[in-house]
């Protein structure tokens, strides 16, 4: 039994479809993507951020976050030009530690402040093997090193 509000609702659909509001949508005849696999409670933020093109990092809690910042950081830094500039980023970091430290939500998490000297030091040796490479001719067979010595199967046993 259809009370009065469904039957409006019925008529409406009909008289859409047969105006053709409904043909030409996109996703018509193909199958409904994900029907066939088990319910996740989180389906929708997990499309949100696909269709988004958002980092699944963001759902994360505060120290979690800036714990994948800190291991990002020789990667985020590598490119920067100057030192001054990796030492900006390296403050800007241990700012946003500092404050969570002060103030700390979410899990307990051990999170320290980045040596920015320390960082320093690691961009600059990247930077210096990156530009030997550049500067090294490529190997050919006479640059190319002796092959170590073969160990003996058995080394105590006498040759």
């Amino acid at each position: 039994m259809t009370t009065g509000w469904e039957a409006a609702v019925e008529a409406q659909i009909r008289s859409a479809q047969e105006r053709g509001e409904f043909d030409n949508l996109p996703g018509a005849g193909k199958p409904i993507p994900g029907r066939d696999l088990p319910y996740d409670e989180g389906w929708w933020i997990r499309s949100f951020l696909e269709r988004e093109q958002l980092p699944s990092d963001l759902l994360l809690p505060t120290p979690l976050q800036l714990r994948r910042r800190i291991e990002k950081l020789p990667d985020e830094v590598r490119d920067l030009p100057t030192e001054e500039s990796v030492r900006a980023y390296v403050g800007a970091l241990n700012t946003e530690v500092v404050a969570w430290l002060r103030t700390p939500t979410g899990p307990r998490v051990v999170v320290r402040p980045v040596n920015a000297d320390e960082v320093v030091r690691d961009w600059r040796a990247a930077r210096e093997r990156a530009a030997a490479e550049r500067v090294t001719p490529a190997a050919s067979p006479e640059n190319r090193p002796a092959p170590a010595p073969r160990r003996r199967w058995w080394p105590w046993r006498r040759r």
